[in-house]
């Protein structure tokens, strides 16, 4: 395990439109909880929006989980497949962004750019998605996503009027 001495902040995005994805997410932040030589330290309210790839598929849940973690950014992916394979998520199967019981994905770690085929920080795409930034916002308004911008900003230049807050 490649451990840091230093506590890192990371940020995880959940996602779940398949088999109660409520219970879903709640199991996913469960399982992230228990991450060693991590802590969890917040996570976002959840929202309701549409698919982003093919539209005909259930809405998705989307939330964001905030950690404070020592593994390296590798590992925690790595911890993060585990989770979702045990949830019985394939990712050998199906179309892109099709429906799915659990997705995780490291949105930021730190301020740190990684970009090799595997992992790629921060996330493709955060920048524009709105189920993406709204949590975040909830969570870390001032986060400097690198190459990007500060959430707060980035969240003013998208459109949220398809997300629903949910208490759930």
């Amino acid at each position: 395990m490649s451990a840091s001495a230093h506590w890192i902040p990371a940020y995880i995005g959940l996602g779940s439109n398949l088999d109660g994805p409520a219970g879903q997410i709640s199991r996913a932040i469960e399982a992230l909880a228990r991450l060693p030589e991590s802590r969890l330290a917040a996570v976002s309210p959840c929202y309701l929006n549409p698919p982003m790839g093919p539209q005909d598929q259930p809405n998705y849940m989307n939330a964001v989980a905030a950690l404070l973690t020592r593994l390296g950014p590798a590992e925690l992916l790595s911890r993060l497949q585990i989770i979702e394979r045990e949830a019985g998520r394939r990712r050998d199967n199906g179309p892109r962004w099709g429906p799915r019981r659990i997705d995780l994905d490291i949105l930021a770690y730190a301020s740190r750019v990684v970009d090799r085929d595997e992992l790629k920080i921060p996330h493709p795409g955060i920048c524009e998605r709105n189920f993406v930034l709204f949590p975040l916002l909830d969570l870390a308004p001032e986060l400097e996503i690198p190459g990007c911008g500060v959430v707060r900003e980035l969240a003013k230049r998208v459109d949220g009027s398809t997300l629903h807050k949910t208490n759930e």
